[in-house]
This record gives structure tokens, C-alpha cells and sequence, in this order.
């Protein structure tokens, strides 16, 4: 089979500000007085923007209930009335800082209606907003920590020239060459914006993110990470702070991230979220393989449930092309790529270990998947 010819792009984007300025400000002035910058991060109003501040503290927290916590005004993010404007942030988990390095932190939140004093005298207790999924997962989680669910989420994104909305390095308002020699490639042209994968590696790596692996995808400009093994309600926390941490690498290289389930219209891959997911059952010798098909039979029969909650925008990407099931029907199967459910094919073999749900979208809600994976498997 002859390799299609593929071309390197001349395309340039240059960061806003001069960045050398900010590298010499922030290695030059280390010493901060003894004091921490936290950054909170939350979501915000969409369900699917990352929102974040930072605040002053005296000393380095050891946990997230050492933490204040704070506030933030719901009318500007969505989230609130402008007469009834505050919302509660409550501390979840603790990351190093990549951006500002030393002791300082990222700290993953949610968010909650704040306590509210009632005519009686009494104080009602902080409630989840709409937007807070983390909560009902949580709660799922801890129904199931016996289990210990396993999860391991694969994010798909696409990089886009913030000026035009085109995906980086692709000829302007043209095409490049079809897929086929883009997928972990190497080479002018084939891997496009290698800086960008590599510096949010390296970002996720040293704010303790449990990030297993990086590659070229196959849609020129696409790339995946991928985030686990994890337990429980760490799946959600930490693939909420890895977007976090590629948003704002994208940021210093004035480039534009999507996660939009299917980027380019036509013969392109979409963009996926697949999670990989097991149990105690799943991973016990001997009886694992037979818990995985009883698994995959509950999963079937919740199939309208999940496919609702499993991405905006995700019928575009699941056409039963590309790499994809139709999203009208379930089916799983072993080492196929074109089923709801793929089986590893050692599973069977070894007769224990994990499966992959490949029909969560790249804009999945990790809390609302990963709690309706334990729900349906493990609490129905």
C-alpha cells in the first residue's frame, strides 16, 4: 500500500505576550515569604468550561479539609442569578502547581448553593447546584468502594488555529492528505504540535496526575492522554484537572483545544472518551470473564441511559464508521473496535481483567460516566 504524499505546514502562531519576560519574572522571583498560591479550579456553567482563582495561604495544606472554603459570583459563569449571585466552593483535591512550581497548588472544587440562614433561626447546610455531577458520583463510589472500580479514561482533543477555528497545520480553508499516516506518527507534517502533547505530559507528571501514556491520533492535529489506572471518585477529579492543565499549556501557545466529538464532518475520525473500567469481580482469577459478560448484559439494557449522558454532540461521532458502534444498538465483543464494548483479547484467556466502553464522546462528563458504570454494574 503506497503512503499518500503529506506536506508540512508553514502555518505560524505566535504566543499574545512575550513569554520570555514572564520566564525571567518567575524564576527570578522564587521567594514568597513563606506563603502558598492555590489555584481553585471548578466547572463551570456549561457543564463543560473550567473555571479558576487563586487566593493566598500561610502554610501548605496536607489534605483537602485543611483547605478554606470560598466562593466565586454564579451570575458570571452561569450558575446563579444576579440577585442571588454566590456560589460555594468546596476543596476535593489537591494538585501540584506546574505553572507556578514550589509548594504551590491546584486544588479541584465543586460547587454548591451556600449555607443559608432560615427564618426560624436555624442554618440550612450547603446543597449541590445543577451543574455539581461530582457529588452523585461521589456518592455512588462510596456505595461501591468494596468493589474498588478501577477506571482508566482515554481523552481524545483536537488542536485548533484560535484565529481561523481550523484545526492546526491543515492548509488553509483545504484539506491535508486522507488519514492513514498520521496515527503515532513522527515527521514534518504527520505529527502536528508535538510541543503542546509533550509539555501538558510533562505538566500532568508533576502535578501528580496518574497520566499512563500520550499519542498521535488519527486525524492530523489530534492527539489522546490517557488517565488511570484511578479508583472511585479520583477518575473524575483527575481528568477534570488534566483538562485544566491542557487548557492552560494551550493558552501559553495561543492555540485553541476542542474536545468536540466529531471536529471535522466527512471521512475524519471523531474524538472519543473510551473508559476502561474493572472490579474486583472483573479482575478476579478464574471468574473475572464470566462478571465481564454479566457486565455486558447490564450495560444492554441501560443503553438509552448512557448514550443520553455520554457526551453533547456524540450522534455525530457514533455512525458505526470510524472506528465507532452506531449508537442505535449494543453490542460487545473481543479485540472489536467497532462494538459499545470492547474485550481485551487476553481477557478471555486469562479469564479475568477489565473492558473498555468506547461510547462516551471526548466531551464526556467523567463523573456522570464513570458513576453510571458502577451504577448499572454494581448498585442495580
Amino acid at each position: 500500500m503506497s503512503t499518500p504524499m503529506v506536506f508540512a505546514t508553514d502555518e505560524k502562531i505566535g504566543s499574545l505576550l512575550d513569554q520570555s519576560i514572564t520566564r525571567h519574572m518567575m524564576s527570578t522571583l522564587t521567594d514568597q515569604g513563606g506563603k502558598i498560591c492555590a489555584e481553585y479550579v471548578w466547572i463551570g456553567g456549561t457543564g463543560a468550561d473550567l473555571r479558576s482563582k487563586g487566593r493566598t495561604l500561610d502554610k501548605l495544606p496536607t489534605k483537602p479539609e485543611d483547605l478554606p472554603m470560598w466562593n466565586y459570583d454564579g451570575s458570571s459563569t452561569g450558575q446563579a442569578p444576579g440577585t442571588d449571585s454566590e456560589v460555594h466552593l468546596v476543596p476535593r483535591a489537591i494538585y501540584k502547581d506546574p505553572f507556578r512550581g514550589g509548594d504551590n497548588i491546584l486544588v479541584m472544587c465543586d460547587t454548591y448553593e451556600p449555607p443559608r440562614l432560615q427564618p426560624d433561626g436555624t442554618v440550612k447546610d450547603i446543597i449541590p447546584i445543577p451543574t455539581n455531577t461530582r457529588s452523585a458520583c461521589a456518592d455512588v463510589m462510596k456505595r461501591a468502594e468494596g468493589e474498588e472500580p478501577w477506571f482508566g479514561i482515554e481523552q481524545e482533543y483536537t488542536l485548533l488555529n484560535a484565529y481561523t477555528k481550523w484545526p492546526l497545520g491543515w492548509p488553509k480553508g483545504g484539506y491535508p492528505a486522507p488519514q492513514g499516516p498520521y496515527y503515532c506518527a513522527a515527521g514534518a507534517g504527520l505529527s502536528i504540535a508535538r510541543d503542546i502533547c509533550e509539555v501538558h505530559y510533562r505538566c500532568c507528571l508533576f502535578a501528580g496526575i496518574a497520566i499512563s501514556g500520550v499519542n498521535g491520533e488519527v486525524l492530523p492535529s489530534q492527539w489522546e492522554y490517557q488517565v488511570g489506572p484511578v479508583i472511585g471518585i479520583a477518575g473524575g477529579d483527575q481528568l477534570w484537572m488534566s483538562r485544566y492543565l491542557l487548557n492552560r499549556v494551550c493558552e501559553m501557545y495561543n492555540v485553541e483545544v476542542t474536545f468536540d466529538p466529531k471536529p471535522i464532518p466527512g471521512d475524519w475520525n471523531g474524538s472519543g472518551g473510551h473508559v476502561n473500567f474493572s472490579t474486583n469481580g472483573t479482575r478476579k482469577e478464574g471468574t473475572g470473564w464470566d462478571v465481564i459478560q454479566e457486565h455486558c448484559g447490564k450495560l444492554e439494557k441501560r443503553h438509552a441511559v448512557h448514550m443520553a449522558a455520554y457526551g453533547e454532540g456524540n450522534e455525530r461521532r457514533m455512525t458505526g464508521l470510524h472506528e465507532t458502534s452506531s449508537m442505535e444498538g449494543f453490542e460487545w465483543g473481543v479485540a472489536n473496535r467497532a462494538c459499545s464494548i470492547r474485550v481485551g483479547r487476553l481477557v478471555p484467556v486469562e479469564k479475568c481483567g477489565y473492558y473498555e466502553d468506547r461510547r462516551p464522546a471526548s466531551n464526556l462528563d467523567p463523573y456522570v460516566v464513570t458513576r453510571l458504570l458502577v451504577e448499572t454494574t454494581l448498585l442495580l
